[in-house]
């Protein structure tokens, strides 16, 4: 991005006054906290019910209807609700057969050929608005306008509301849906609103790191959690924070370099990811180790 001929200092104070000077880093900053929220509460659902693929198949459904919309000269945001909407409701018909409250990795597969297919037409159709189809797959940061938070802000209130309303049951059937379906709970139905809502996570990150890169915001920082400990509301309030701090570090060092932000996010994501996973083995060595040793000298 490089908006900064100055570069960064060791002054920590100056540097952040100089990423709030423009309006369009605040706007950065304020979307990109929404969405890295957004997609850390829905990605510890998503890790829990082991729907990495289908979350994958709804940001190529986006890349669809973001290039559908600029062939017919309509928002590329709506065409993101549009598609990200229908493939949900694909992956949930496809998958009726399987286990209640799981999505078939064969519907979603289904989803994400079609919605490539259809995504390369469409392109091809409308090379004219590369540039517009280019910004909707890998984000724009520069482009966030007060309309634009306006629309985040929207999205992020109502799925906010619905997870609030849904969570403990969507968490339940997550992880036991015969016993939750027995119950009377429609785990169905939350399968369903879930993958609503996950498409439209998916069409708000559009802005700040794009259809393409919103997987690292979705998985990484609920898959770290996970690693870290298996309480939901410890797991949420581990991931949530390593979302933001993911994002803001993106759009601080994507400010002061010429590199895109979504790089940096999905970098500094699989870094934090690679680390942990590192030190868990590291500690289970160790820990292997002095079972050993004390177990050998007894």
């Amino acid at each position: 991005m490089n908006t900064n001929p100055i570069g960064p200092s060791w002054d920590l104070v100056a540097d952040v006054q100089l990423l709030l000077q423009y309006p369009f880093m605040r706007n950065a900053f304020f979307a990109g906290t929404l969405v890295a929220l957004i997609a850390s509460l829905l990605g510890f659902f998503m890790v829990t019910r082991g729907q990495s693929f289908a979350a994958h198949s709804l940001a190529n459904a986006g890349f669809a209807g973001a290039t559908g919309a600029a062939l017919i000269g309509a928002p590329p945001v709506a065409g993101l609700f549009v598609a990200g909407a229908l493939a949900a409701l694909g992956i949930h018909l496809f998958g009726l057969g399987e286990r209640q409250g799981r999505q078939s990795d064969i519907a979603a597969g289904a989803v994400l050929t079609a919605s490539l297919a259809l995504g390369f037409l469409f392109l091809h159709l409308s090379t004219q608005y590369a540039s517009a189809i280019y910004a909707t797959l890998f984000g724009n940061t520069l482009g966030v306008s007060d309309a634009d938070i306006r629309v985040i802000a929207a999205a992020a209130v109502v799925v906010v509301i619905a997870l609030v309303i849904m969570g403990r049951p969507l968490y339940f059937a997550s992880i036991d849906p015969d016993v939750t379906a027995a119950k009377g709970v429609p785990a169905r139905a939350l399968g369903l609103i879930y993958l609503v809502l996950l498409a439209v996570a998916v069409a708000i990150a559009v802005r700040i790191v794009g259809v393409l890169l919103i997987f690292a915001l979705l998985v990484t920082p609920a898959a770290i959690a996970r690693q870290v400990t298996s309480r939901p509301a410890l797991a949420l309030a581990i991931g949530a924070p390593l979302a933001v701090a993911f994002t803001w570090l993106g759009l601080a060092f994507g400010y002061f370099s010429p590199y895109p932000v979504g790089f940096y996010i999905t970098t500094f994501a699989f870094g934090a990811y690679a680390a942990v996973q590192a030190a868990r083995w590291l500690l289970a060595r160790y820990r292997s180790r002095l079972s050993a040793l004390f177990g050998g000298a007894a």
